[in-house]
């Protein structure tokens, strides 16, 4: 079975991630294309005192048409991780929390999913542009964004324990296990430092346009993961009684 499930989750995987890359081409990369046009307009005029940053202009113009035609790859390869993680967690969800069908847990666990390891750390260090974002806190803003990512897990396991131990009704179960699951979230946001570093005259309707266009990828791979992973595992459920 879970040998099963791993298969279903690579390809169901690799199916969202080239839906996901889709939405990226379309509503993704002309923001991508007008924040390079940006960061190379504000190259300094004497190219020759900065030859590294003329450089890097130089390579991001030129591979520009490779990563386009690399977007579907990357998708795709990050829709077969996904999936794969995805699919040995489901095995061991399945039949212990959430909804008793395989499509309603399928759907479940994609959602929170979503909200765990994507929204949460969004929402307090969201996507940038090029040109947006200081190249000496990189590592800091990353090492916060895994930090933001393994707060979300934790407390999205915290509240289903809490919600699983609540019997009291279902409106004190979903009270209490979304008070547990915001309290570290919430402390989260307030306490990492966040970082203003969006440089002076960069278009603000472009930075959310840019951001909103990168959480919608997501979403998108999500939605169309916890969907296709859903159908998928509810007919695999219902073949035997129709074979019989």
């Amino acid at each position: 079975m879970v040998r099963t499930l791993l298969v279903r989750g690579l390809l169901v995987g690799l199916l969202a991630g080239f839906v996901a890359g889709g939405f990226a081409f379309v509503f993704g990369e002309p923001h991508l294309d007008a924040a390079i046009a940006l960061e190379e307009g504000a190259a300094p005029a004497a190219a020759h005192a900065h030859d590294h940053d003329h450089d890097h202009g130089d390579e991001a113009a030129l591979g520009r048409p490779v990563q386009k035609a690399g977007l579907f790859l990357a998708t795709g390869l990050y829709g077969v991780a996904v999936g794969g993680v995805f699919a040995l967690v489901f095995a061991g969800l399945r039949g212990r929390v959430g909804p008793r069908s395989d499509g309603g847990l399928a759907l479940a666990a994609a959602g929170t999913a979503f909200g765990a390891v994507i929204l949460v750390p969004f929402l307090k260090y969201p996507a940038n542009p090029p040109a947006v974002g200081d190249p000496a806190t990189i590592n800091q803003r990353t090492l916060l964004y895994v930090v933001m990512i393994l707060v979300g897990l934790a407390a999205t396991a915290a509240a289903v324990a809490t919600a699983r131990r609540v019997t009291t009704g279902p409106w004190a179960r979903g009270t209490w296990a979304a008070g547990v699951f915001l309290v570290p979230v919430v402390a989260a946001w307030w306490l990492l430092p966040g970082f203003d570093e969006v440089p002076e005259g960069f278009p603000a309707t472009l930075l959310w346009e840019f951001r909103l266009s990168s959480l919608g990828t997501q979403l998108v791979f999500w939605a169309a993961f916890g969907v296709l992973f859903g159908r998928l595992s509810d007919r695999a459920a219902r073949r035997p009684a129709v074979a019989g």
